[in-house]
C-alpha cells in the first residue's frame, strides 16, 4: 500500500476488488455476480455487534513461492513486493493509507495523518492523536526521520525517482509535536502529489534511530539530521536480514499499527495478534491471524479441497470451470462446495516482461522499437486468457488496464496497437535486416539506416533471448510456452526458465552494461501495483534513473510526458503520456487476469477486497 509492489505471479493478483475511482471522476464498474449463484461472495456489510464472534484465527493463503522476506519498510527493489507488504503493512502504518472499500482511494479512516492542506508550493501534514506501543506518540519527528532517510538512502529506496520526493522538498519544519510543512521546489498538482508522494512516507519510531541494539532510541541522530542516517540504514537493513529474529527483536515490537508479529518462520509461516495499544479502528475481532506459505498454487488448492484450514485464499485458473459468457465474473459453478463463498479480486495494476535495454549482447536489439512491436506481436493475449487463465482475464494494451473500466483509460488504449500477428512480427523483422535460419532469424544488414538491424547490432547476431520467470503456478507456465512456441514462429528463440519470485525481483534490477549483475536479458514476475503511485503516471517505472526502471528504459520524450502529469490535472495530458508509452512499449504487455478468491464459511469482512494488494484483517471477524 504505502510501497511499489509487484504480485508474485499474474494468476494470483493482488486481492483486490473491483476498482473504483469515483473520488477521482473515474467511472464505476460493478462486476456485480448474480445474486443466486453459490458462489457468490458473502456481504461485507457489518453485522450488528451482537452478532460478531469476538476471537479465532483467520489464516490467509500467500502467492505460491513468495513468502515473505523483509519486514523494515523502507525496502530496496529486491524486497519490493506484495508479500513484504502485507508483512509490514499490519505492524508499521503509513502516513496515508489508500485502499477505501472497493476504491484505491485515500482512506482517512486508517490513515496516520489528516488529509494534507496545500498553499502554493507548501504542504502541510497534521497527525493524529496516535502512539506506538512502546508509549511514544508518533509525531511530526518521525515522519522527519523517514524523510531524512530517503535523502540519504535515495539510491537505495524502491520508489525513488530523480527529482520526485524527496528531490522535490525544499525544506522541512516542525511546526510542532502533531504537524510539519514541507516547502516544495515548484507548485504540483496536490493530487498528484498525496497520491504519488506523500503516498511513499511511513513515520518510524525513535526506537529505530540508533546504529546498535545498545544504543538509545534516538542516538543515531538520523532524525535529526540526513548524514547521520546511512549508519541507521546500515544498522536497520542488517536487522531486516535477520529472519529468525523478527518476532523477537525489541526493533520490530514497536509498532503502530493494529498488530504485532507473534511467529515468524523463514519459510512464510508467520503469526500476528492484536496490538493492544493501537490507536485506530477498528481494533481486531480475531485472536491470532496468520500468512500461510505454498510452493505452488496446486498444493494450495489441495488444502482448500482437504478442508477449511485457510481462511482466504484462492483457486488457480487451471481448477476453475470454465468463464460463462456475459458479465458474471464468477465461475458457472463452486469447485469448493459450501464450504467457501467466492469473490472476483480485481488489481491496479500493470502485468508486463521486461527487457534490459542495458543488457551487453541484447540492450542494442531491445532498443529498437521495431523489435519491440514484432515481440509483442508475438504475444497471443485473448488466446492465453482463454485457455491458460480459463477466461478470467483481459488482454493489456498499455499502462492503463482495461478493465475495471476508470477515467485513465484513453481511446487509444482501449483499441490497442500490436495485435498478435506472426506474419507481421516477421515482416518487420525481415524489412529491418534480419534473416529466418534455421528457424531464428539472424542480422544479415548490421548498421544504422533504413533497411538495417539496427546501430549496436553485429552481423550474425541471432534472436535468441534468455527469460526467467516466477514459478509456482501451473497456468503461468502454460502461457509463457504458449509465448515461446508463437515466437518461435516468428523466429525469436525464447529460452525460459522458471525460478522463485524473490529471484526475480532480486535479479532482474537496474544496471550498467558494465555490471555484472547487468547479465540478465528479459524477465518477468507478474504485474506493477500501483501502489504508491495510485495516479498510474510511470514515473516510478519508466522515468530515467528510477530506482524501479528495471528494464533501465530511457528517454527524453517520455520524461518530459511523464512530468507534464505532475504538474497537470488535465486528462489530455495524461492520455499524451499513456498514449506515448503504448506506442513505443518500454516493456512488453501481458494479459491480466484477476483472482477468484475463496472466503470460508462464517467469516465476514473480507470483501470487497483493496484493489492495491493490501489487507486488512483487523476488519474480518466470524459471526455467533
Amino acid at each position: 500500500m504505502k510501497l511499489l509492489r509487484r504480485t508474485g505471479v499474474g494468476v494470483a493478483a493482488a486481492a483486490a476488488g473491483a476498482l473504483l475511482l469515483a473520488a477521482c471522476g473515474g467511472t464505476t464498474s460493478s462486476h456485480k455476480p448474480a445474486t443466486s449463484a453459490s458462489s457468490v461472495a458473502s456481504s461485507s456489510t457489518s453485522a450488528p455487534a451482537s452478532a460478531k464472534k469476538k476471537g479465532g484465527t483467520a489464516s490467509y493463503a500467500e502467492l505460491p513461492g513468495s513468502p515473505p522476506n523483509y519486514i523494515f519498510p523502507f525496502e530496496s527493489t529486491g524486497y519490493f513486493s506484495v508479500t513484504n507488504g502485507n508483512l509490514q503493512d499490519g505492524l508499521f502504518r503509513p502516513l496515508y493509507w489508500f485502499g477505501q472499500g472497493a476504491s484505491a482511494n485515500l482512506n482517512p479512516q486508517l490513515s496516520l495523518a489528516y488529509p494534507p492542506t496545500f498553499k502554493g508550493r507548501q504542504v502541510t501534514i497534521k497527525l493524529k492523536d496516535w502512539k506506538w506501543s512502546d508509549g511514544e506518540p508518533v509525531q511530526a519527528k518521525d515522519v522527519v526521520f523517514w524523510l531524512h532517510m530517503m535523502q540519504a538512502e535515495k539510491s537505495t529506496w524502491a520508489a525513488y525517482v530523480k527529482g520526485a520526493i524527496p528531490d522535490n522538498i525544499t525544506s522541512i519544519k516542525v511546526d510542532n509535536p502533531h504537524q510539519l510543512t514541507l516547502t516544495l521546489n515548484a507548485s504540483y498538482s496536490s493530487y498528484w502529489y498525496t497520491y504519488n508522494e506523500l503516498s511513499q512516507i511511513t513515520p518510524m519510531p525513535m526506537a529505530w534511530d540508533r546504529t546498535s541494539m545498545s544504543a538509545k532510541p534516538g542516538s543515531g541522530g538520523c532524525t535529526a539530521s540526513a548524514s547521520k542516517c546511512p549508519a541507521v540504514y546500515k544498522f536497520l537493513d542488517g536487522q531486516a536480514k535477520k529472519l529468525t529474529t523478527y518476532a523477537t527483536n525489541p526493533l520490530w515490537k514497536v509498532v503502530d499499527g493494529p498488530w504485532k508479529l507473534q511467529s515468524f518462520n523463514s519459510d512464510g509461516n508467520v503469526s500476528f495478534v492484536p496490538n493492544p495499544k493501537y490507536s485506530g479502528s477498528p481494533k481486531p475481532s480475531l485472536s491470532v491471524f496468520k500468512l500461510v506459505p505454498f510452493t505452488s498454487d496446486s498444493s494450495e488448492f489441495n488444502v482448500l479441497r482437504a478442508g477449511t484450514s485457510i481462511s482466504v485464499g484462492y483457486i488457480p485458473p487451471q481448477d476453475l470451470p470454465k468463464k460463462s459468457p456475459g458479465g458474471n465474473p464468477l465461475p458457472p459453478t463452486n469447485p469448493l462446495g459450501s464450504n467457501y463463498t467466492l469473490a472476483p479480486a480485481y488489481g491496479w495494476a500493470w502485468p508486463y516482461a521486461l527487457l534490459n535495454f542495458n543488457n551487453p549482447t541484447m540492450g542494442p536489439v531491445f532498443k529498437q522499437l521495431y523489435f519491440r512491436q514484432a515481440l509483442q506481436m508475438t504475444v497471443d493475449q485473448k488466446a492465453d486468457v482463454a485457455a491458460a487463465f480459463r477466461g478470467y482475464g483481459f488482454p493489456t494494451n498499455g499502462p492503463v488496464p482495461l478493465e475495471p473500466k476508470t477515467k485513465w483509460l484513453s481511446p487509444l488504449v482501449k483499441k490497442g496497437l500490436y495485435p498478435f500477428d506472426l506474419a507481421k512480427a516477421r515482416s518487420l523483422l525481415t524489412s529491418h535486416g534480419w534473416s529466418m535460419q534455421s528457424g531464428v532469424m539472424i542480422c544479415t544488414k548490421p548498421g544504422s539506416g533504413a533497411g538495417h538491424c539496427g546501430a549496436g547490432i553485429p552481423a550474425g547476431k541471432k534472436l535468441s533471448i534468455s527469460l526467467f520467470y516466477s514459478n509456482g503456478s501451473a497456468s503461468f507456465t502454460q502461457m509463457m510456452a504458449n509465448w515461446k512456441s508463437d515466437a518461435s514462429k516468428a523466429g525469436i528463440d525464447l529460452s525460459l526458465s522458471s525460478v522463485p519470485f524473490d529471484t526475480v525481483i532480486s535479479k532482474a534490477v537496474a544496471c550498467t552494461s558494465k555490471q555484472p549483475i547487468c547479465s540478465w536479458q528479459a524477465a518477468y514476475y507478474g504485474e506493477w501495483i500501483y501502489s504508491p503511485d495510485y495516479e498510474p503516471t510511470g514515473g516510478e517505472i519508466l522515468r530515467t534513473g528510477a530506482t524501479s526502471n528495471s528494464q533501465n528504459y530511457s528517454n527524453p520524450t517520455m520524461d518530459s510526458l511523464i512530468n507534464l502529469t505532475h504538474h497537470s490535472s488535465s486528462l489530455q495530458d495524461f492520455y499524451k503520456y499513456e498514449d506515448f508509452t503504448a506506442r513505443q512499449l518500454p516493456v512488453i504487455n501481458i494479459p491480466l487476469t484477476y483472482t477468484i478468491q475463496t472466503i470460508v464459511k462464517g467469516l465476514k469482512g473480507v470483501t470487497p477486497f483493496n484493489p492495491l494488494g493490501t489487507i486488512t484483517p483487523e476488519y474480518w471477524y466470524y459471526t455467533k
